[in-house]
């Protein structure tokens, strides 16, 4: 049993230089490989979320000026409609207005109208009248001759 003590201590002997390499091996790698690449892939991963976050915040920008833009458009078309609607509440009112000069002018020929009638039936009433008297004489005249040359 001792044999393989000693044995065993001379393998522990002889790996003392490989384990105390192996931890030298191990240290430079984490110093020299790992540290470098852990900052990289850090910093890597940092400008690729800064990246996204920028992504993002372009997309609500944009989608901020969209909003404004289709705002911008809803109140000029809005303008739009009122500036027609206003025009065709004027040209209503022209027509309106135009008609209605026209009705109170032909009204107003049409009692002009009445007037002259009613003066012309008034004249021929007038010379009816007195060519009543006279029609009535020569009527009688004509009559009256008849009558009379027939009884002589």
């Amino acid at each position: 049993m001792q044999d393989i003590f000693q044995q065993l201590q001379g393998y522990f002997i002889g790996a003392v230089p490989t384990s105390l390499l192996f931890i030298v091996l191990v240290l430079a790698y984490q110093f020299l490989v790992q540290g470098p690449l852990t900052a990289t892939l850090k910093e890597r991963r940092a400008r690729t979320e800064g990246a996204v976050e920028a992504a993002h915040k372009a997309i609500e920008q944009a989608e901020k000026r969209a909003a404004e833009y289709d705002a911008k458009l809803r109140q000029a078309r809005a303008e739009i409609f009122k500036t027609r609607e206003e025009r065709i509440k004027k040209w209503s009112a022209e027509r309106d207005a135009a008609l209605d000069v026209a009705r109170k002018a032909a009204g107003s020929r049409v009692n002009q109208a009445k007037i002259e009638l009613e003066a012309e039936a008034a004249q021929a009433r007038h010379l009816m009248q007195a060519s009543i008297s006279d029609l009535a004489n020569q009527v009688v005249r004509a009559v009256l001759p008849a009558t009379a040359g027939g009884t002589r």
